[in-house]
């Protein structure tokens, strides 16, 4: 290709990719005012991607109150929380442990608790992490307070999006948005999977000290990122059938038929092999929904 007709092939690019925009749908703003819930979404458009903020019209909320036998990581993050909104310094934070043990939900408490004063909630999936600093970007100079959340979060060796998410976590030049924070929720406390290879680079110095290889620093830096660490363990017996009393009391049952559960609670647990607030609420609606529908008949 000739030097001058380099320029006029850019400029053709450049025409065509003026024209396919000009196809795609309008980029609309959300409505931060009528709604407090969003969800990161990428869609096609003529084989371009594009990543919206759709705003969800029944956000699945809870109240603190509601989360049971947690009491140490709810006053924890609680506070984190109305810092935040307040417009005082406040930690990302990282909530890992026991499946179902109130981990994303303790988040969703969060903005039932502080919507009316601002806070807003966008749910991204990890794979979509990548976008994290446009995501900032569309938020970022806004009055409202955000809370990035990415539910079941970790990575394999091989994802990219890791770095994106440290970057915005702390390391990036852009720094960080004000008006933005980034919670997470994760199964286990290092987010990337260490491998017993990764250790043999660890030498020890003269004085015994130890240092660890950098596969095994890369992947334990992420998690050392989030300023609030938060650990959920699975619950005692007495403490699961305590939640399974309270779930089966607030849809309607007196203490004779909450009391009468117990039994079957203990065998739904024993069958799904976990006492978890999760569990305690799936049986307490199946429980529930049985003597409700046997009090109230169906109409003929």
């Amino acid at each position: 290709m000739s030097a001058g007709s380099q320029p006029d092939a850019v400029a053709r690019l450049a025409r065509a990719l003026e024209r396919i925009e000009a196809l795609l749908p309008a980029d609309v703003a959300p409505d931060f005012a009528a709604f407090v819930a969003f969800r990161w979404r990428k869609r096609r458009y003529l084989g371009l991607e594009r990543g919206e903020l759709h705003p969800v019209a029944h956000p699945a909320l809870i109240a603190f109150e509601d989360l049971k036998h947690v009491d140490v990581q709810k006053e924890a993050l609680r506070a984190n929380t109305g810092q935040f909104v307040r417009g005082l310094p406040a930690n990302n934070a990282l909530l890992t442990g026991a499946r179902g043990t109130g981990k994303s939900s303790l988040i969703r408490a969060c903005l039932h608790a502080y919507a009316a004063e601002g806070l807003r909630l966008i749910e991204v999936d990890k794979r979509d992490l990548v976008d994290l600093a446009d995501i900032v970007d569309r938020v970022a100079g806004r009055p409202e307070r955000f809370i990035v959340f990415c539910d079941d979060l970790s990575f394999d060796a091989n994802e990219v999006g890791y770095k994106e998410l440290k970057a915005a976590l702390d390391g990036s030049i852009a720094g960080a948005a004000e008006n933005v924070l980034i919670y997470a929720s994760s199964n286990r406390r290092h987010l990337m999977p260490e491998y017993m290879r990764d250790n043999l680079g660890a030498h020890y110095d003269d004085d015994g000290e130890v240092h660890p290889a950098e596969a095994v620093e890369e992947r334990v830096s992420l998690s050392e990122r989030f300023g609030l660490w938060l650990s959920f363990y699975p619950f005692r017996q007495d403490d699961y059938l305590d939640i399974v009393d309270h779930w089966l009391a607030s849809f309607g049952l007196d203490r004779a038929a909450v009391e009468a559960a117990h039994a079957e609670a203990l065998q739904f647990a024993l069958q799904r092999g976990s006492r978890s607030g999760r569990i305690a609420l799936q049986f307490a609606r199946q429980w529930a929904g049985q003597r409700l529908s046997a009090a109230r008949p169906a109409r003929g």
